[in-house]
């Protein structure tokens, strides 16, 4: 079977079952064309929540699955590759996050989407890239303890600096490893190109951006600038699914080193396979966790709106 053939019976397979597939961003091109719906994780749970559709497939990363099947726990949700995780998420534990909040009593707990629904249990709010600012803003509270992400916590500390913010060392390592070099070499390749960073990015390279934002948020930037060439801080596959998305822009890498494992780690095979009930995985939840997680995510939604 070649690429299209692959597509095609996913397509047959996905409307004979009843299946809706949602596909993050940081996805293949060619998983990307078969999806119901593509974006940031968080945004992709709440599409499936709406849909009608009783089997969500969420290919990305364990942690995403796991936030689809919190915002809609009567569906059964599949991620297609079991071992799809995120370094980000696994970095930090329930129990941890359990002793600093005893160690910093009257701190709002303010959790990144990236984490597990485990650790979503002893959190107060949760955030995305895009929402993080905002949220933390409206929190009545001037104590904030920011997990995981310290380099987006910085960020949205930056943009706060009325609140006083506690961060933990953690974060993606895939965003965390550009340097001020990556960005000299880059600028100097293509003098003309604005710089797009996600805030994950060290405070240091960010301050070098044009434009700093989430996933959807650079894409967005791009495609209704005006401008015509960018460097793309952010997770590799982006820069080419810009390339499909405007051929009359030109997109640039910052570096290599932006490429991310987990991410890569699905297949369209593994996608197939999942739909057609051979492989991945049913992401399960216990009552309590849901309960108890969702409170977080219900809280970013009451500040949010």
């Amino acid at each position: 079977m070649n690429i299209s053939d692959i597509q095609n019976e996913i397509i047959r397979l996905k409307k004979e079952k009843d299946i809706c597939i949602l596909a993050h961003s940081y996805q293949a091109k060619e998983i990307l064309e078969v999806a119901d719906f593509t974006g940031d994780s968080y945004k992709l749970s709440v599409d499936a929540s709406k849909v009608g559709n009783k089997n969500i497939v969420m290919s990305g990363v364990r942690f995403m699955a796991e936030t689809c099947k919190l915002l809609s726990p009567d569906k059964r949700v599949y991620l297609p590759n079991p071992d799809a995780g995120c370094s980000m998420a696994d970095q930090m534990d329930r129990e941890l996050i359990e002793q600093m909040k005893e160690r910093l009593p009257g701190y709002t707990v303010v959790a990144y989407i990236n984490t597990t629904a485990d650790l979503k249990t002893v959190c107060d709010v949760c955030v995305t890239s895009s929402s993080a600012v905002e949220i933390c803003r409206k929190i009545d509270n001037d104590k904030i303890l920011f997990i995981p992400d310290c380099n987006l916590g910085a960020y949205v500390a930056a943009q706060i600096p009325e609140k006083e913010f506690k961060l933990v060392s953690g974060g993606c390592p895939i965003h965390a490893c550009v340097n001020t070099d990556d960005v000299k070499k880059a600028k100097a390749l293509h003098p003309d190109a604005e710089l797009l960073v996600h805030p994950e990015c060290t405070p240091r390279v960010c301050a070098e951006a044009d434009y700093i934002g989430s996933t959807s948020g650079i894409m967005n930037y791009a495609i209704n600038s005006g401008k015509t060439e960018f460097i793309i801080g952010t997770e590799i596959s982006i820069q080419e699914h810009l390339q499909y998305r405007c051929p009359d822009k030109r997109f640039y890498y910052l570096t290599q080193k932006l490429i991310c494992p987990n991410m890569k780690s699905t297949t369209l095979v593994d996608l197939y396979n999942c739909v057609a009930g051979k492989g991945g995985e049913e992401i399960l939840l216990d009552s309590d966790t849901i309960t108890k997680a969702r409170r977080c995510i219900d809280e970013m939604i009451r500040l949010g709106s």
